[in-house]
């Protein structure tokens, strides 16, 4: 009866040290449960932010840029050439604005290629009451656009801020003759108006085969 007491006693100690060696375990378990639960929902939280930038990148992307609405063409006084260009932008349907001194003008004619930036000091806030291309904003280098506001309600279009929105109506003015030493007839002429951001606006025209005309709208 005693060795059977003290198995039994033996017996119970060891079931006590088996618990507590369980409930250790299953601390540990929820512990590492409760680490990894919180990574997760860092990282859970951290691509829904992630996705929401993404995503309103891409819709500014699809909506953002600038339309060509018109190109129109200033012949010299010898009727030989062009020799100034206004190209005329809008924002496209649902676009953010867009900042014109960020913005690029690409134009070749097959020979030369010219890449353009915004001359603040060719800025017109309206056009000149004797025609489009009477305005000192055509007197540009041959890696220069100027710009001519036509339309802008709200003002957004200024000299040193030259950021158009919806509605807004603006010319970009190029020195041909600069650029490429004027554009004589059947010339054809190809290029973009990059924007910071979004689709750019795609210019493509030939010249007239014979200058009648001192102005002629090529697009």
């Amino acid at each position: 009866m005693q060795e059977m007491k003290g198995k039994i006693c033996v017996g119970r100690k060891n079931v006590g040290a088996i618990g507590i060696g369980t409930m250790i375990v299953f601390i540990a378990m929820v512990l590492v449960a409760g680490i990894a639960a919180s990574v997760l929902i860092q990282t859970s939280n951290t691509l829904q932010r992630q996705a929401m930038v993404t995503g309103q990148e891409t819709l500014g992307e699809v909506a953002t840029g600038a339309e060509v609405y018109a190109v129109e063409g200033h012949v010299d006084s010898s009727s030989t050439k062009i020799d100034k260009l206004a190209i005329i932008i809008v924002p496209r349907a649902g676009s953010k604005p867009i900042d014109l001194s960020a913005t690029i003008l690409q134009l070749s004619n097959s020979t030369t290629k010219c890449i353009l930036s915004y001359d603040s000091n060719n800025f017109n806030s309206t056009p000149a009451s004797t025609g489009l291309f009477d305005t000192q904003a055509f007197n540009l280098s041959s890696n220069k656009f100027g710009v001519i506001v036509l339309n802008d309600v709200d003002g957004s279009c200024q000299q040193l801020t030259p950021v158009i929105n919806k509605g807004d109506k603006v010319a970009l003015t190029v020195n041909a003759t600069a650029a490429f030493g004027g554009l004589a007839t059947r010339t054809f002429v190809w290029g973009t108006v990059m924007p910071e951001q979004g689709a750019p606006g795609i210019i493509s025209f030939t010249t007239p085969a014979t200058y009648v005309y001192d102005v002629y709208q090529l697009q």
